[in-house]
């Protein structure tokens, strides 16, 4: 029997202690939410951070789009709100400036 701790999470969702992250967390994080994470979306997600690891910096949805080669109309409606909002937040990543 696996027994599941609670994550520390801001008020936002994000991560308290974003050195935690993991793939498993990000899927544990995602459930809390009631939000099933596609291959896709994974896929976004660890795009997400390798761009934060070599640039320190969450990017902004149009250099993002053009990152991973996905048009930003396509990303909002996969996301159903602001992708970069989901995709930090589960990716361990600061919360972008600019998102509420």
């Amino acid at each position: 029997m696996v027994l599941k701790m609670a994550l520390d999470r801001t008020g936002n969702g994000y991560l308290v202690d974003p050195t935690i992250w993991s793939l498993d967390i990000m899927h544990e994080m995602a459930a809390e939410d009631d939000i099933t994470l596609t291959d896709s979306m994974v896929m976004q997600i660890e795009k997400a951070r390798e761009y934060f690891d070599e640039n320190s910096s969450v990017p902004p949805i149009r250099t993002f789009s053009k990152y991973v080669g996905i048009d930003k109309k396509i990303l909002f409606k996969e996301w159903l709100t602001g992708p970069m909002k989901p995709i930090t937040k589960y990716g361990g990543m600061p919360q972008p400036t600019g998102c509420v």
